[in-house]
């Protein structure tokens, strides 16, 4: 037997463990790495680094259930490329190669496959990768809500970003670098679900980083880590980079981006737009010396035009994330609790 985990038989999988925040660490924790558990696995990175004779490989795998399936934006197709290559790019991989499969419900519009099929092949071309592989199942009504995308990706890994899903190179001083305004994803998604009638202009920023993130690199090779900022918004990603570690996270509100239609619809539904998803969206740690110039030259890319320096790494309240507030206070960020946003990837 290769855990010791114990399965309450009246337990049942909540929406909550999805959210990307603490219930879907315990899920994946408690329950995925206690019996699949392995060397490879345990680093619990966004992207697997495989050796092999010629390169380090780095893959990935993801599946997208959105709702609804077009959305301001973007839709599940753009969106399962985005993803994945993200995935692949911020573990500082260059994405190479995916596969994509296809559960289908009976009766979805041919129209509407074929919409999101070339929409999947537009951004591949965008992010200069190729689909290789695939498969599709058609199941019926009722089993299966319009469209679910699985993609796999693989990329190459150079030696010296091995250490980069990881962090293990962070220390005090370092400064936290985001691409972008928060909250967009999460609140675009919404608004096309719960908020037919009601007007705004927000849209996803869903897209594939891999080029801005070479930017980065070129300008940084020695950045020290990347996440995009997904399920669980900005606070998580932060969270999960300050848990059990031997420094704490401080990050100031004033300086993270969000846009004005953005909060507006967040202060009126009563969300914090640092837990709300991002799907264009990563947080960059580099040495302080290097910070003012990765920001410049991410503003020079379209994905980048309001990147920002956040926050940096500190040496006291290790393991946890303050933000100074705008009123001037200090908050503790901690992971998502249960569900915010479902169905937003």
């Amino acid at each position: 037997m290769p855990g010791t985990v114990i399965i309450v038989m009246d337990k049942k999988i909540l929406l909550g463990h999805g959210s990307g925040g603490k219930l879907s660490q315990s899920l994946i924790r408690e329950l995925f790495f206690t019996w699949f558990t392995n060397p490879v696995l345990n680093h619990q990175t966004d992207s697997a680094v495989l050796p092999s004779a010629y390169h380090h490989l780095a893959l990935t795998t993801d599946s997208f259930v959105v709702d609804p399936i077009f959305f301001p934006g973007g839709d599940i197709g753009k969106l399962s490329i985005a993803g994945t290559v993200n995935d692949l790019a911020v573990s500082g991989a260059t994405p190479a190669y995916l596969t994509a499969s296809f559960i289908i419900e009976e009766g979805l519009p041919f129209s509407d496959l074929e919409k999101i099929v070339e929409s999947m092949a537009m951004e591949a071309k965008k992010a200069d990768i190729q689909i290789v592989a695939g498969d599709t199942k058609i199941v019926n009504r009722g089993k299966c809500d319009k469209i679910f995308i699985t993609t796999s990706g693989i990329g190459w890994m150079e030696d010296r970003y091995l250490s980069v899903s990881e962090g293990s190179t962070i220390e005090p001083g370092d400064r936290i670098i985001i691409n972008g305004p928060v909250a967009d994803h999460g609140m675009a998604v919404l608004a096309a679900r719960e908020l037919k009638h009601f007007r705004t202009n927000i849209q996803s920023d869903c897209a594939c980083l891999n080029h801005i993130i070479q930017s980065l690199k070129d300008i940084c090779p020695e950045v020290r880590f990347m996440r995009d900022a997904t399920r669980g918004g900005l606070a998580t990603v932060l969270s999960e980079l300050a848990e059990n570690r031997p420094f704490g996270v401080e990050t100031d509100e004033s300086a993270i981006p969000v846009r004005e239609a953005t909060r507006g619809l967040c202060e009126l539904l009563g969300f914090d737009p640092m837990y709300v998803a991002n799907e264009g969206k990563f947080i960059a740690v580099v040495p302080k010396a290097k910070a003012e110039s990765v920001v410049a030259g991410l503003k020079q890319h379209p994905l980048g035009t309001h990147s920002a320096i956040v926050g940096q790494i500190v040496d006291h309240h290790r393991g946890q994330v303050w933000m100074n507030t705008s009123i001037g206070g200090k908050r503790i960020l901690d992971m998502l609790a249960g569900e915010q946003l479902p169905r937003i990837c």
